[in-house]
Parts: structure tokens; C-alpha cells; sequence
């Protein structure tokens, strides 16, 4: 277990590294890109596959138990941060790609490494992985009505082919979802067949590596285009995440939250679901890529500001 959180613990440096090599290709060989491409919706399958089995799809009514708790981070994550992330956007540049790809990835709260930091930073990790498949599914249910209300011209919505999008949102949600959830199943009938799922475990650090290194390899001429653009979505991501521990602070004090019980708000708060949001901005039409390598972006800037939570959550906001 020790290993697997160092593991989890490096994942900053791992992306980064990745993300590197991928450009590198995108750049000095090209060539290659078409290539790569083909593997990048199998791992993406096996990755969210991997990363569901670690969800307790099978137990949602005990994500409901601490009330306070659960009020909270349905609260949080799904009326004040959405509220958040869309006067936020409002400070980018007019560009539609732009905007719904920091929505999609601001509006959908983390299910994967939410915990591991939760964990690290001395939250309670009960606590996280109850609520994890009740964040999945409220998610599932309010983010489209969150992209209608919040993306009021409909031509932007007619823009995204609804048959490639329906057909990502199946084939690299539903499946994979399915699967795990058989697989908890499978894994419940005999104690020593949990050691399937502690395999899988490590599977997700490596696999989202090769999937950004993938995803950077094929779109490292639209960085190279819209450098400039880009620049502006950091200050979002950044006040984003100051947005989200404060509010983790207020809303901690209001329903009389533990200690423990605010860190792992704060956690939930401020990390996101980047890797379920990638097969949905990958499956957007030719000239959206700009949304491809948001999603990215904001991956790099969340997992650099958990290592300042880290510090700020449990010394500062929870002592």
C-alpha cells in the first residue's frame, strides 16, 4: 500500500514527464502521431475501467450516512462551485472551445486521486470513498443541464456531434462502468479475489501518463497555436482552486464539520474529474482540439496546486 500511495504521491512529476515526451514527438516527429493515436481510446477505455473498479459503484447508500457531510459536498461541488466556474469563464477570451472545455472539466468533481490526497493530507479517507459514487452520479445527471444554462447559444451545443458524443459517453463510460461494477461483484463472492482490485490499483497513474503523452503527441501544433490563449485559462484554474478551499473552509463551519470531514471537503472541492472528461472533448468535432488540451492544462495546475494543499488544507484552513 505504501508503494502505491508513493506511487500516486509522484504523480506531478510522472504527467509532467509524459506531457514533455509527447510534445517532443508532436514536434520533431510527427510522423509518428498517427501512429500512437489508434492506442489512446483503448488505454483510455482500461484506464477508466481500472479507475471505476477503485469507485464503491455497489454501495451507494452508504455514501449517505454522515448527513452533514454528504449536504455539504452536494452543496459545494454542485450549486456554489458551478456557480463559480461560471463567472469565472466569463473572463476568458470569446472563444466557444475555450469555455466549454474549462466548464466541462470545472463542473465534474474528482473520483479517482480526490482520495489519495484526501489520504495524504489527513483527511478521512471513509469518508472520501463513500462518496465518490454518489459525486459520479450527480455529475452524470447535472453537468449536460449545467453546459445548457451556462452555454446559452445553441449553436455551440449543435456544434458537438451528438452521435460521437453519445458514442464516447457509452462505449468509455457505460462499459467500462459496467464492467467494474461486474468486477466488484465478482470480487465480493470471495475474500481472496480482492487482490484483483489491489492489482488494478496501480494501473491508473501509468495509464493516464500514456494517455496524455498520447493526447499531447497528436496535439502539440494546437498548443504551439493557441499558447497565447491558453495563458489566460491559468488564472481561472488557479482562483478556481483558492475558490474552493475557502469555500471548503465556509461550508465546513456552517454544518460543523470534523477536522477530518473539512479536509476531505477541501479535497473533494478542489480536485476534478479530468480524465472522464477527456473521451467527451476528444469525441468533439475537427477545430475544438483547443478543448483536448485545456482539459490537460488544468490536470497540471490542479495536481501542482494539491501539493500546495497539502500544506494550506490540514496547517492552515483544518488545523
Amino acid at each position: 500500500m505504501r508503494d502505491r500511495l508513493s506511487l500516486e504521491a509522484q504523480q506531478l512529476p510522472i504527467y509532467l514527464c509524459a506531457v514533455a515526451l509527447g510534445l517532443l514527438i508532436g514536434t520533431f516527429a510527427p510522423e509518428v502521431a498517427p501512429y500512437l493515436t489508434p492506442l489512446l481510446w483503448p488505454l483510455l477505455g482500461l484506464l477508466l475501467y481500472a479507475t471505476f473498479v477503485q469507485v464503491p459503484l455497489l454501495h451507494l447508500r452508504q455514501s449517505l450516512t454522515d448527513k452533514p457531510f454528504v449536504f455539504a459536498l452536494m452543496i459545494g461541488n454542485f450549486i456554489l462551485l458551478p456557480l463559480a466556474a461560471w463567472i469565472l469563464v466569463h473572463w476568458l477570451p470569446e472563444n466557444p472551445a475555450l469555455r466549454l472545455g474549462v466548464l466541462l472539466v470545472l463542473l465534474m468533481p474528482c473520483t479517482d486521486w480526490f482520495i489519495t490526497f484526501t489520504h495524504l493530507g489527513g483527511g478521512s479517507t471513509s469518508s472520501a470513498i463513500s462518496v465518490t459514487p454518489l459525486n459520479l452520479l450527480m455529475q452524470m445527471l447535472l453537468v449536460p443541464l449545467y453546459l445548457w444554462l451556462m452555454l446559452p447559444d445553441i449553436s455551440l451545443l449543435l456544434a458537438w456531434d451528438a452521435a460521437h458524443i453519445l458514442a464516447a459517453a457509452l462505449g468509455l463510460l457505460g462499459v467500462p462502468m459496467l464492467f467494474a461494477a461486474l468486477t466488484q461483484r465478482w470480487m465480493q463472492v470471495k475474500p481472496a479475489r480482492a487482490r484483483a482490485g489491489e492489482a488494478l490499483a496501480w494501473l491508473p497513474v501509468p495509464l493516464l501518463a500514456m494517455v496524455m503523452l498520447l493526447v499531447c503527441a497528436a496535439n502539440s501544433p494546437v498548443l504551439a497555436q493557441t499558447a497565447p490563449i491558453l495563458l489566460s485559462v491559468l488564472p481561472v484554474f488557479v482562483g478556481f482552486l483558492l475558490i474552493a478551499g475557502l469555500l471548503a473552509w465556509g461550508l465546513a463551519k456552517l454544518f460543523k464539520l470534523t477536522v477530518s470531514a473539512g479536509r476531505t471537503l477541501a479535497f473533494s472541492f478542489g480536485t476534478r474529474n479530468s480524465f472522464i472528461v477527456l473521451p467527451l472533448v476528444l469525441a468533439l468535432p475537427a477545430g475544438w482540439e483547443i478543448a483536448v488540451v485545456v482539459v490537460i492544462l488544468q490536470s497540471l495546475v490542479e495536481l501542482t496546486g494539491m501539493l500546495v494543499y497539502l500544506w494550506w488544507v490540514p496547517r492552515k484552513l483544518f488545523r
